[in-house]
Protein backbone atom coordinates (compact mmCIF):
# COMPACT_ATOMS: atom_id res chain seq x y z
CA UNK A 1 0.00 0.00 0.00
CA UNK A 2 2.96 2.13 -0.54
CA UNK A 3 3.75 2.24 3.00
CA UNK A 4 0.55 4.26 4.01
CA UNK A 5 -0.31 1.12 6.23
CA UNK A 6 2.77 2.44 8.30
CA UNK A 7 1.35 5.60 9.75
CA UNK A 8 -2.53 4.05 10.97
CA UNK A 9 -4.37 2.09 13.20
CA UNK A 10 -7.08 0.15 12.73
CA UNK A 11 -10.40 -0.17 14.00
CA UNK A 12 -13.10 -2.64 13.77
CA UNK A 13 -16.79 -2.24 15.55
CA UNK A 14 -18.49 -5.93 16.30
CA UNK A 15 -20.23 -4.66 18.99
CA UNK A 16 -23.82 -5.03 17.37
CA UNK A 17 -26.16 -8.23 18.74
CA UNK A 18 -26.31 -9.49 15.03
CA UNK A 19 -30.51 -10.00 15.79
CA UNK A 20 -31.49 -10.50 12.12
CA UNK A 21 -29.07 -13.13 11.44
CA UNK A 22 -29.84 -14.85 14.40
CA UNK A 23 -33.91 -14.29 13.40
CA UNK A 24 -32.43 -15.76 10.39
CA UNK A 25 -31.43 -19.19 11.90
CA UNK A 26 -27.46 -18.17 12.86
CA UNK A 27 -26.74 -19.36 16.27
CA UNK A 28 -23.22 -17.79 16.58
CA UNK A 29 -22.47 -13.76 17.37
CA UNK A 30 -22.67 -12.04 14.26
CA UNK A 31 -18.26 -12.07 13.80
CA UNK A 32 -18.31 -16.11 14.42
CA UNK A 33 -21.22 -16.07 10.80
CA UNK A 34 -19.36 -17.26 7.93
CA UNK A 35 -19.11 -16.24 4.84
CA UNK A 36 -17.09 -18.72 2.22
CA UNK A 37 -16.33 -20.48 4.99
CA UNK A 38 -14.60 -17.80 7.30
CA UNK A 39 -15.54 -15.78 10.01
CA UNK A 40 -16.72 -12.48 9.06
CA UNK A 41 -13.89 -11.12 12.10
CA UNK A 42 -11.52 -13.43 10.67
CA UNK A 43 -12.20 -11.52 6.64
CA UNK A 44 -12.38 -8.14 8.37
CA UNK A 45 -8.84 -8.74 9.92
CA UNK A 46 -7.73 -10.35 6.33
CA UNK A 47 -8.54 -6.73 4.95
CA UNK A 48 -6.73 -4.75 7.34
CA UNK A 49 -3.30 -7.46 6.74
CA UNK A 50 -4.11 -7.19 3.12
CA UNK A 51 -4.00 -3.28 3.98
CA UNK A 52 -0.48 -3.34 5.51
CA UNK A 53 -2.42 -2.38 9.22
CA UNK A 54 -0.90 -3.75 12.17
CA UNK A 55 -2.06 -2.37 14.93
CA UNK A 56 -5.67 -2.88 15.65
CA UNK A 57 -8.49 -1.73 17.92
CA UNK A 58 -12.00 -4.40 18.17
CA UNK A 59 -14.74 -3.44 20.06
CA UNK A 60 -17.22 -6.47 21.00
CA UNK A 61 -20.09 -6.72 23.13
CA UNK A 62 -20.02 -8.42 26.70
CA UNK A 63 -21.99 -11.70 25.19
CA UNK A 64 -19.28 -12.09 22.54
CA UNK A 65 -16.05 -13.55 24.95
CA UNK A 66 -15.76 -16.25 22.44
CA UNK A 67 -14.69 -13.67 19.63
CA UNK A 68 -12.41 -12.37 22.22
CA UNK A 69 -10.97 -16.17 22.12
CA UNK A 70 -11.05 -16.74 18.69
CA UNK A 71 -8.93 -13.49 17.62
CA UNK A 72 -6.41 -13.56 20.33
CA UNK A 73 -5.97 -17.37 19.02
CA UNK A 74 -5.39 -16.80 16.01
CA UNK A 75 -4.30 -13.27 15.03
CA UNK A 76 -2.51 -12.52 18.52
CA UNK A 77 1.19 -13.09 16.26
CA UNK A 78 -0.27 -11.61 13.37
CA UNK A 79 -0.90 -8.27 14.62
CA UNK A 80 -0.79 -6.05 17.62
CA UNK A 81 -4.40 -6.06 19.47
CA UNK A 82 -6.31 -4.21 21.77
CA UNK A 83 -9.89 -5.68 22.47
CA UNK A 84 -12.02 -3.44 24.11
CA UNK A 85 -15.12 -5.42 25.29
CA UNK A 86 -18.14 -3.31 26.02
CA UNK A 87 -22.03 -3.69 25.00
CA UNK A 88 -22.43 -0.13 23.98
CA UNK A 89 -26.03 1.79 23.68
CA UNK A 90 -25.47 2.60 19.95
CA UNK A 91 -22.79 2.41 16.87
CA UNK A 92 -22.12 6.04 17.09
CA UNK A 93 -20.52 5.08 20.63
CA UNK A 94 -18.55 1.94 18.97
CA UNK A 95 -17.10 4.13 16.69
CA UNK A 96 -15.93 6.65 19.43
CA UNK A 97 -14.62 4.26 21.50
CA UNK A 98 -12.58 2.50 18.85
CA UNK A 99 -11.05 5.82 16.89
CA UNK A 100 -11.08 7.99 20.58
CA UNK A 101 -7.63 6.30 21.41
CA UNK A 102 -5.29 7.39 18.74
CA UNK A 103 -4.21 10.82 17.56
CA UNK A 104 -3.36 9.66 13.98
CA UNK A 105 -5.61 8.41 11.21
CA UNK A 106 -8.08 5.52 12.31
CA UNK A 107 -9.09 3.17 9.27
CA UNK A 108 -11.94 1.60 10.41
CA UNK A 109 -14.20 -1.29 9.56
CA UNK A 110 -17.60 -2.31 10.78
CA UNK A 111 -17.55 -6.00 10.88
CA UNK A 112 -20.39 -7.06 8.87
CA UNK A 113 -18.98 -4.97 5.76
CA UNK A 114 -17.75 -7.72 3.92
CA UNK A 115 -16.08 -6.84 0.67
CA UNK A 116 -12.55 -8.47 -1.32
CA UNK A 117 -9.66 -7.79 0.22
CA UNK A 118 -7.75 -6.65 -3.13
CA UNK A 119 -10.67 -3.86 -2.64
CA UNK A 120 -10.15 -2.84 0.59
CA UNK A 121 -6.60 -2.14 0.28
CA UNK A 122 -7.36 -0.15 -2.61
CA UNK A 123 -9.64 1.93 -0.52
CA UNK A 124 -6.98 2.25 2.21
CA UNK A 125 -4.70 3.28 -1.03
CA UNK A 126 -6.54 6.02 -1.81
CA UNK A 127 -8.04 7.16 1.44
CA UNK A 128 -4.56 8.24 2.65
CA UNK A 129 -4.09 10.30 -0.26
CA UNK A 130 -7.19 12.92 0.62
CA UNK A 131 -5.91 15.64 2.55
CA UNK A 132 -5.22 14.81 6.39
CA UNK A 133 -8.27 16.59 7.86
CA UNK A 134 -10.21 14.36 5.31
CA UNK A 135 -13.22 11.84 6.72
CA UNK A 136 -13.19 9.43 3.41
CA UNK A 137 -15.83 7.69 3.50
CA UNK A 138 -16.16 3.90 1.10
CA UNK A 139 -19.24 4.41 -0.90
CA UNK A 140 -20.66 2.02 -3.16
CA UNK A 141 -23.38 1.04 -6.34
CA UNK A 142 -23.77 -1.87 -4.67
CA UNK A 143 -26.75 -1.31 -2.27
CA UNK A 144 -27.17 -4.75 -0.17
CA UNK A 145 -28.73 -2.77 2.62
CA UNK A 146 -32.64 -2.72 3.65
CA UNK A 147 -32.07 1.12 5.01
CA UNK A 148 -28.45 2.38 3.45
CA UNK A 149 -27.47 5.85 3.90
CA UNK A 150 -27.10 7.48 -0.06
CA UNK A 151 -24.41 9.27 -1.14
CA UNK A 152 -23.62 11.54 -4.65
CA UNK A 153 -19.68 12.44 -5.02
CA UNK A 154 -18.08 14.90 -7.52
CA UNK A 155 -15.40 14.21 -9.74
CA UNK A 156 -12.61 15.28 -7.43
CA UNK A 157 -14.32 12.94 -5.11
CA UNK A 158 -15.36 15.39 -2.52
CA UNK A 159 -19.17 14.03 -1.17
CA UNK A 160 -21.74 16.34 -2.37
CA UNK A 161 -24.73 14.72 -0.95
CA UNK A 162 -25.53 12.92 2.26
CA UNK A 163 -28.54 11.07 3.03
CA UNK A 164 -31.82 11.35 1.73
CA UNK A 165 -33.79 9.35 -1.01
CA UNK A 166 -31.53 9.83 -3.88
CA UNK A 167 -28.01 9.39 -4.10
CA UNK A 168 -25.46 7.28 -6.58
CA UNK A 169 -23.92 5.19 -4.16
CA UNK A 170 -24.43 4.16 -0.43
CA UNK A 171 -21.92 3.82 2.48
CA UNK A 172 -19.99 0.53 2.90
CA UNK A 173 -19.29 0.59 6.44
CA UNK A 174 -15.81 1.47 5.69
CA UNK A 175 -13.80 4.89 6.71
CA UNK A 176 -11.07 6.91 7.29
CA UNK A 177 -10.66 8.81 10.37
CA UNK A 178 -8.50 12.17 10.43
CA UNK A 179 -6.41 12.73 13.70
CA UNK A 180 -8.57 13.20 16.92
CA UNK A 181 -8.19 16.98 17.08
CA UNK A 182 -9.02 17.71 13.41
CA UNK A 183 -12.64 16.13 14.29
CA UNK A 184 -15.24 18.35 15.41
CA UNK A 185 -16.98 17.81 18.36
CA UNK A 186 -20.41 16.11 17.83
CA UNK A 187 -22.96 17.62 19.53
CA UNK A 188 -25.50 16.14 22.15
CA UNK A 189 -28.02 13.81 21.43
CA UNK A 190 -26.82 11.98 18.12
CA UNK A 191 -27.54 8.10 18.33
CA UNK A 192 -26.00 6.70 15.48
CA UNK A 193 -22.51 6.84 13.13
CA UNK A 194 -24.95 7.62 10.47
CA UNK A 195 -26.13 10.76 12.23
CA UNK A 196 -22.39 12.03 13.22
CA UNK A 197 -21.51 11.64 9.15
CA UNK A 198 -24.04 13.87 8.11
CA UNK A 199 -23.79 16.24 10.92
CA UNK A 200 -19.87 16.23 9.41
CA UNK A 201 -20.85 16.70 5.81
CA UNK A 202 -23.34 19.33 6.74
CA UNK A 203 -20.98 21.27 9.18
CA UNK A 204 -19.00 21.97 6.39
CA UNK A 205 -15.45 19.56 7.03
CA UNK A 206 -14.29 17.97 4.33
CA UNK A 207 -15.59 14.58 3.86
CA UNK A 208 -14.67 12.41 0.71
CA UNK A 209 -15.82 9.07 -0.76
CA UNK A 210 -14.04 6.76 -2.28
CA UNK A 211 -15.61 3.93 -4.56
CA UNK A 212 -15.83 0.09 -4.15
CA UNK A 213 -17.84 -1.52 -6.87
CA UNK A 214 -18.77 -4.72 -4.05
CA UNK A 215 -19.54 -4.26 -0.48
CA UNK A 216 -21.90 -5.84 1.06
CA UNK A 217 -23.58 -4.99 4.35
CA UNK A 218 -24.10 -8.32 5.93
CA UNK A 219 -27.26 -8.23 8.08
CA UNK A 220 -29.43 -11.48 6.95
CA UNK A 221 -28.99 -14.76 5.17
CA UNK A 222 -29.55 -13.43 1.90
CA UNK A 223 -26.32 -11.02 2.57
CA UNK A 224 -24.14 -13.84 3.47
CA UNK A 225 -25.08 -15.80 0.10
CA UNK A 226 -24.73 -12.71 -2.20
CA UNK A 227 -20.89 -11.94 -0.17
CA UNK A 228 -20.58 -15.55 -1.07
CA UNK A 229 -21.72 -15.18 -4.73
CA UNK A 230 -19.06 -12.10 -4.76
CA UNK A 231 -16.77 -14.48 -3.48
CA UNK A 232 -16.97 -17.47 -6.22
CA UNK A 233 -16.57 -14.50 -8.54
CA UNK A 234 -13.20 -13.27 -7.53
CA UNK A 235 -11.84 -16.92 -7.45
CA UNK A 236 -12.87 -17.46 -10.66
CA UNK A 237 -11.56 -14.57 -12.08
CA UNK A 238 -14.44 -12.47 -12.44
CA UNK A 239 -13.20 -9.96 -10.22
CA UNK A 240 -9.97 -9.13 -7.94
Amino acid sequence: MSGAGAALTGGIIAAGLGSRLRADGYAVPKPLVPVDGLPLIDAVIRNFLAAGVHSLRIIFNEQEQDCVDRVREHFGGAIALDIDVKTTASSLESFERVVGGSDGRVLVSTVDAWCRPADFARFAAAACVRPLDATVLAVTPLVADENPLRVDVAGDGRVTALGGDAGAFVTAGLYLVPPRDRRGAPPAGLERLRHYLAWLWHSGAPVYGEVIEAVVDVDRAEDVALAESLALTGRSGGGA
